[in-house]
C-alpha cells in the first residue's frame, strides 16, 4: 500500500472488483449500480455489511433477497441491503 491510499480506499477498491465479480450477470449489474452510487460513502460498518453479502450469501439468495422476491434473514436485513433493493426496483 502506497502513502497516498488509505486503508480504507483500499478495501473499497477490493470490494468493488469482488462486487463486480459476482458469478452471476444479473448481481453483477445490481451490485455494480450499488457500488457505483454508494461505495464511496459508506461507512466501516456498512462496508463490514457489504463485505458479509458479497463472502457469505450465495448468489441466488443474495438475488432473491435484492430483488424482493423472499425476505432476508434478520442478520442479513441491513441498510445496505435495503439501499441495493431499492436500485434494483428504480
Amino acid at each position: 500500500m502506497t502513502d497516498n491510499i488509505s486503508e480504507l480506499e483500499m478495501r473499497r477498491k477490493k470490494l468493488l472488483f469482488r462486487g463486480g465479480h459476482r458469478g452471476t450477470k444479473e448481481n453483477d449489474i445490481l451490485m455494480g449500480r450499488f457500488m457505483e452510487k454508494h461505495l464511496s460513502t459508506l461507512t466501516e460498518e456498512q462496508l463490514d455489511t457489504f463485505e458479509a453479502l458479497i463472502n457469505e450469501v450465495p448468489d441466488a439468495d443474495f438475488f432473491k433477497w435484492a430483488t424482493g422476491k423472499e425476505q432476508a434473514p434478520a442478520q442479513y436485513d441491513t441498510d445496505v441491503l435495503r439501499m441495493i433493493r431499492e436500485l434494483s426496483n428504480a
